[in-house]
């Protein structure tokens, strides 16, 4: 055993050791860093954990278990924190013994064990998943870290291939925790069934009224819940797989995949050996354990031992540790305020609570239980719907003391910051599912805690937004991801975003400050503004709209975004009509540019399917005009290297082959990717290539503010990668599952789902909404991820028009669609038929017959690549103006 080198106490800096590398202990580093680690003598920090992740966000796990890994980050903050000076952090390490007397941790690591001494240690172990005391229990599984939802993942899939079928998953655990992972389970093609002991879910949370709501939403979302009955055993066959669930009546529950989210227990076992170290050996305990575990604290957040401090789930204040986000952030700022000679003191537990579940709008804050004496409850409730709101004042019903609200949450957003202050008007004015109206509109006083995650009051963002206070100096904050970075706040769960964003845009009213939503300097009006008003006026010309709603000739912000409007409501050919001045490169070339100047050529090949007769046509096509092939994602062929002047031929032998444009040059439907389905798989439940021959034939050609790309997986193997697609179909035994918004790009977003067990003319008539919707309605270049992500109401809101019909649009929307299929016409053979609009693709003017001699190619790979500038000079090549003398100094291509 061999000493950390640190230095003394008294030699140096302050030696703070932290145990634990979880949220708490990484917003107590960045609470000390704020405040300067070489001030008041200096700290050298050490954080001691024993995962091999930077601390990470555990309230989004459900993330990592929808999301391939790696391709969610839960890191939380920067990863440069763990660079800063006297900061190290320490992975894969354990500590197995404190000695409080000699201020030693012993660490236990792979390269075997080692002391580290502190002078001040910071208690962040957290906790861990609570097992059940039941026989079997060790064939089940816990929902607590990064490798745990991995496991899971890949153990669902797994099932999925064995079984040939839907793995059946129980979670044993109505909590939120509980709930999520069913809710995981569930979009990662499982069926999901919940078991609770408790006779609703989340009765911690929720009363009878709101627990009953709250299981109508659940077995409306497709969820089994068996409630009010402990389960007894986990059954296994002989090899040792689960196969259901003993409850305490006797029934048997089937199961392939048992997972139990029970709660959490605090992990208090070194404070515990330590007491009993301390009791052996007759020193008497410093340490005092809690009435349900972990260490006591006081108002400090100091233990009853010198220089050690206690934050997040291991800490025990007024007999309770709780797992929540909000009082660990808070203990980790008091001990370093303390640490540097404040006097900072715990409030105690905010325990308000919001499930993170799609289509399931759950909130419980405050006295949520009417448990202060003379509380008042105002109510209303709708079995039926799922719709429980419940207020609780004091006696005269002016002060918020608490709410829990189920089916409709939106009030919880407003009333959650004015908690223990006198309500605006009268409780029932903010019951907003009663039917009562929007309720009254009040300006939050500046101490109110608007975001509880991170303890940023209304007036810390109303400073940032003045440019003074939080960001003195600089200047004023004008946008919501400007007053996350300033005040971290909505950095966590942002279920507090849309009330930062409201209170962002009433400062700047209140400054003369209007948030333009102009699409460009000429139009005065959003995108979706100006989509609608060229729909009602039924306007056909660029001319005809700048005369209406803009002014001077245009930019290259409003001619394409016109040119696109046009396109998606009227179907014509793009580049007639003086349509085609309006027009991007790629659409005015009808194919895509690439950096040599040459064009690439894509043809549509629905669905991924494709003839050996078309495939030898593609070859033909490549070896005859030298072009280099590329299969892209998307299941087609790219041919680069075509000249402007070539693009026609070649698309006349595409054409006569029964190929068209796929056309990837435009902000429109580029593919429908699917997997073989059940056309070939032995996993397939349903005919994946069929649909997406379907679909991709349905919606070719739409014009969009973005690119547009669907996916049409089988099963719930998801081969077709469809939620990483705007729209993804994944097929079930009962039909087809419907998921939207997701994208790739710079940042990528999965697909959410929107409906499931569809028939397939319920999944088109969906799809034709949406799409619909979100072409009149999202910015230019917006993609449906961040428009769904910016619509008031979210995917909930999308759910609504597009399920429910709650705008009374469906018709006019699938209307809309119907009259874009009917008029759909291949853009390449609308060209080939009128010479008119051949004469756009020429190289020369004065000489339509001649090649541009400029662009050259040079072998590689047995394929062509463009040449390179130097290979250009030494070729003889020009510049693409051709003049008598270029002419005839210039090699032809099949010379050079």
């Amino acid at each position: 055993m061999s000493p950390l080198e640190t230095p003394t106490a008294g030699t140096g800096p302050r030696r703070v050791a932290v145990i634990g590398g979880g949220p708490a202990a990484h917003r107590f580093v960045e609470a000390m860093a704020a405040r300067g680690l070489d001030s008041s003598g200096g700290f050298r920090i050490t954080v001691v954990t024993e995962e091999a992740h930077l601390p990470y966000d555990r309230v989004a796990l459900s993330k990592a278990l929808t999301e391939e890994p790696g391709s969610v980050d839960l890191t939380l903050g920067t990863p440069s924190l763990w660079d800063t000076p006297g900061v190290t952090l320490r992975t894969g390490a354990r500590a197995v013994r404190l000695d409080a007397a000699s201020r030693t941790v012993l660490l236990e690591g792979q390269d075997g064990t080692e002391e580290l001494p502190y002078d001040e240690l910071v208690l962040a172990t957290g906790s861990n998943a609570a097992r059940l005391p039941i026989p079997g229990a060790e064939h089940t599984h816990v929902y607590r870290t990064l490798e745990d939802v991995w496991f899971l993942r890949a153990e669902i899939g797994r099932l999925g291939q064995v079984l040939g079928r839907q793995p059946r998953v129980a979670v044993i655990g109505g909590g939120l925790l509980g709930i999520e992972a069913a809710a995981g389970a569930q979009s990662l093609g499982a069926e999901s069934l919940i078991i609770d002991g408790s006779p609703w879910p989340m009765n911690r949370q929720l009363d009878e009224g709101a627990g009953q709501a709250l299981t109508r939403l659940i077995a409306a979302k497709g969820f089994t819940l068996h409630g009010g009955v402990f389960p007894s055993e986990v059954h296994t066959d002989d090899a040792g797989s689960v196969t259901g669930v003993l409850m305490a009546d006797g029934r048997v529950v089937p199961a392939d995949l048992v997972v139990v989210a029970i709660g959490v227990r605090p992990r208090d076992e070194l404070i515990r050996a330590a007491v009993d170290a301390a009791g052996e050996s007759g020193a008497g305990a410093t340490f005092e354990i809690g009435p349900r575990g972990g260490v006591v604290i006081d108002e400090r957040c100091a233990t009853g031992a010198p220089n050690v401090w206690a934050i997040g789930e291991v800490a025990s204040f007024g007999g309770m540790c709780l797992g929540l986000v909000a009082p660990a952030n808070t203990m980790a700022e008091i001990v370093a305020d303390r640490l540097h000679g404040g006097e900072a003191t715990f409030p105690g537990f905010d325990t308000a609570t919001k499930l993170k579940l799609s289509g399931v709008d759950v909130a419980s804050f405050g006295d949520a239980f009417a448990a202060e004496p003379g509380a008042l409850e105002i109510v209303y409730a709708d079995p039926a719907r799922g719709v429980y709101q419940k207020i609780v004042t004091t006696d005269d019903a002016r002060t918020l003391l608490g709410g829990i609200f189920v089916g409709d949450a939106s009030p919880y957003l407003s009333l959650r910051p004015l908690l223990g202050r006198e309500l605006p008007a009268e409780p029932g004015a903010f019951l907003s599912a009663a039917g009562g109206g929007e309720a009254p509109e009040t300006e939050l006083p500046d101490d109110a805690i608007l975001c509880s995650c991170n303890n940023v009051a209304a007036g810390t963002l109303r400073d940032a937004v003045n440019a003074c206070g939080a960001c003195e100096g600089q200047d004023p904050v004008q946008d919501v991801a400007g007053l996350k970075a300033c005040t971290r706040a909505g950095t966590q769960c942002g279920s507090c975003v849309p009330m930062i964003k409201k209170l962002l845009e009433a400062e700047l009213a209140k400054s003369g400050v209007t948030v333009s939503k102009a699409l460009c300097e000429h139009i005065p009006l959003s995108r979706q503004e100006l989509f609608d008003h060229i729909r009602v006026a039924q306007l056909t010309s660029f001319e005809e709209i700048m005369s209406r709603y803009g002014t001077g000739a245009g930019c290259d912000i409003c001619k394409p975004t016109i040119a696109s409007i046009l396109a998606s409501q009227h179907s014509a050919y793009v580049l007639d009509a003086g349509r085609g001045t309006l027009q991007d490169t790629n659409d005015r070339a009808l194919a895509n540019m690439q950096k040599d100047g040459t064009y690439s050529v894509v043809p549509r090949i629905p669905g991924g399917e494709i003839t050996p007769e078309k495939l030898a046509v593609i070859a033909s096509v490549a070896q005859k005009y030298n072009l280099y092939t590329k299969i892209t994602g998307g299941q087609r062929i790219d041919m680069f290297g075509a000249r402007l002047e070539q693009l026609p031929d070649i698309w006349a032998e595409l054409i006569a082959a029964g190929m068209e444009s796929g056309q990837a040059y435009g902000k429109s439907l580029r593919t429908v990717k699917s997997c073989v389905g059940s056309t070939w798989c032995r996993y397939g439940q349903q005919d994946s290539v069929g649909m997406a021959i379907q679909l991709e034939l349905r919606y070719r050609g739409l014009r969009s503010p973005h690119k547009l790309k669907l996916g049409v997986s089988g099963c719930a193997r998801e081969c077709a990668e469809a939620r990483g697609k705007d729209v993804g179909v994944i097929a079930t035994a009962d039909g087809w599952n419907l998921y939207v918004g997701g994208n790739g790009g710079a940042t990528p977003a999965h697909a959410q789902l929107l409906a499931k067990d569809l028939d397939d003319e319920t999944l088109i008539r969906y799809i034709d909404r949406y799409f619909m919707y979100y072409i009149r309605t999202a910015d230019r270049l917006q993609r449906t991820a961040r428009w769904q992500e910016e619509l008031d109401g979210g995917l909930e809101h999308v759910r609504q028009v597009v399920v429910e019909d709650s705008l009374g649009i469906a018709a006019e929307l699938e209307a809309a669609m119907a009259s874009h299929v009917e008029h759909y016409e291949d853009e390449w053979a609308a060209t080939l038929k009128d010479p008119e609009r051949l004469r756009r693709f020429r190289s020369f003017v004065n000489a339509p017959d001649a090649a541009d001699d400029s662009i050259v190619h040079v072998p590689e790979r047995d394929q062509v690549r463009p040449a390179t500038a130097a290979e250009r000079v030494s070729l003889g090549a020009t510049i693409p103006v051709r003049t008598p003398a270029a002419a005839a100094a210039a090699p032809t291509a099949q010379e050079a």
